[in-house]
């Protein structure tokens, strides 16, 4: 049943301006290091060694010697891989570029993680392209693809491919059966950028067993355009995607299944091009105003409803998904990045927004969209940070993850230094890890962006990736609960 603008604005005018229809909106998140006026009792927050140090999180960042991860006292990294020193167990070198990342529960002990390179275009273009491993292939002009990393609880680390010959595979994100969905973060077809076969797909992959991801098809149902991110609603089987594309915004999506339709391992595989539905979102506001794009919230808490409009043409055999959508028609977004599937619903970010977008510029919104309800609240909004070039603000967040310890982790990809931040339930930011590695020069340093955060099944572990030259790190520490 369609949500209408209209029944949203008379459900809003009953629970004050649709604040409650969303129950209690807790900001995560002002502007960079700010505190929100919600949050009151900050120096709650202690280090590991119960000295208070007058905010949320662990502390100040520690330099780290060996110029890699600068963590706070009593954290240390390992490195997992590292692009053009580790080796696969078929003897080439780790592939460059690592992004989106999820972990799952091995045998013994055992953690796997999924691991995206984002190479695009042509393999000529890049040292270290994802192999093309036999019958692990579907494009052989293609970069980029998966690799499969086993870390076994005494250190030890194998790595092998999980799918080869895709192009950009940006972020994805984990099903409730436990595989990896990859997306392809582009749009070429066959005879493009040197590539043979379509592009701009979603990928499944099988962490368990390696014969499931011979003979690689994509899941044509899911559409195909500048894929970011997805998640899964394992109560109603809905799938949400992210698009990362501007000229214009890009969107974001809701797959609803066929009927009858149920999902497991290989299931996705098997569906027809054309099944199920694929819809984008028209956003209204509490007096029934259609929201063009979501750069106009400028307030933690905005909440919005949401209807589903369906997508004409999602092969896009002619013109870009986006692109297929009358003025009015949809809500946009610049930079729609990471998803994360908690709390009964899904964590979407927003990265930043500048001329591109009609609203406000920000460096960063978080917003999340309860399927029940059918309503988007904004809870994070990073203000425009004047200065990225020094340390202790955060802006263009990208990857994000739900912590077993409250509130929010999330990558930065913005100006500047790159860290990865957390986000409390009552309003604060504060710093996990910073990326000490200078890709530049001591005069103009230059820091890749953080990717892949994810926890462990168990917790203890944080796993993270800086994407180039792509290195995964494993850090552990002190962990505890963020006062919300």
């Amino acid at each position: 049943m369609s949500l209408t603008r209209r029944d949203f604005a008379r459900r809003s005018a009953l629970t004050g301006a649709g604040v409650a229809l969303a129950g209690s909106v807790g900001a995560l998140a002002t502007a960079p290091g700010a505190l929100a006026a919600q949050d009151l009792d900050a120096g709650d927050a202690a280090d590991a060694d119960g000295r208070g140090h007058g905010g949320p999180g662990y502390g100040p960042l520690v330099p780290d010697p060996a110029g890699l991860l600068a963590l706070p006292a009593g954290f240390s990294y390992r490195v997992l891989t590292y692009s053009g020193r580790t080796k696969l167990e078929t003897g080439e070198f780790t592939p460059s570029n690592h992004d989106g990342t999820a972990t799952f529960d091995g045998p013994r002990g055992v953690t796997l993680l999924v691991n995206n390179h984002e190479l695009s275009g042509a393999r000529a273009k890049w040292k270290y392209p994802v192999p093309l491993t036999e019958g692990l292939v579907y494009d052989p002009a293609a970069s980029g693809g998966c690799t499969v990393v086993e870390h076994r609880r005494g250190g030890q680390v194998a790595e092998w491919v999980g799918v080869a010959g895709t192009s950009t595979n940006c972020a994805g994100g984990s099903t409730p059966w436990g595989t990896w969905l990859t997306c392809e973060e582009t749009e070429d077809k066959a005879g493009q950028n040197g590539m043979t076969k379509d592009h701009g797909y979603v990928f499944e992959i099988d962490p368990y067993d390696r014969r499931a991801n011979r003979g690689p098809q994509p899941v044509k149902a899911l559409g195909r355009y500048a894929h970011e991110a997805v998640v899964v609603d394992p109560k109603r089987g809905h799938l949400y995607l992210t698009e990362d594309a501007a000229g214009p915004n890009g969107l974001f999506y809701r797959w609803t299944p066929p009927h009858g339709f149920k999902h497991g391992r290989g299931k996705l595989r098997s569906l027809a091009d054309d099944a199920g539905v694929l819809k984008a979102p028209k956003c209204f506001d509490s007096g029934g105003r259609f929201v063009d794009d979501l750069s106009r919230a400028t307030k933690i808490g905005t909440v919005y409803g949401v209807d589903w409009v369906e997508v004409p043409d999602r092969d896009a055999r002619t013109v870009s998904v986006r692109k297929q959508f009358a003025a009015g028609a949809v809500t946009r977004a610049r930079k729609l990045e990471g998803m994360w599937w908690g709390d009964g619903g899904a964590y979407i970010v927003s990265s930043y927004a500048r001329a591109e977008s009609p609203g406000a510029q920000h460096d960063g919104q978080v917003w999340f969209y309860h399927p029940g309800r059918r309503t988007l609240t904004l809870k994070v909004l990073l203000g425009v940070n004047q200065d990225p070039g020094k340390d202790g603000a955060f802006d263009g967040p990208d990857n994000i993850t739900v912590s077993p310890y409250g509130g929010l982790v999330l990558a930065e990809d913005g100006d500047g230094i790159q860290h990865l931040f957390g986000a409390t339930e009552r309003g604060r930011t504060y710093p996990i890890a910073r990326n000490e590695l200078n890709e530049g020069t001591p005069e103009k340093p230059a820091y890749s962006e953080f990717t892949g955060v994810t926890f462990s099944p168990d917790g203890r572990t944080l796993y993270a990736n800086i994407q180039t030259p792509g290195i995964m790190f494993a850090i552990t520490g002190p962990w505890r609960r963020q006062r919300p």
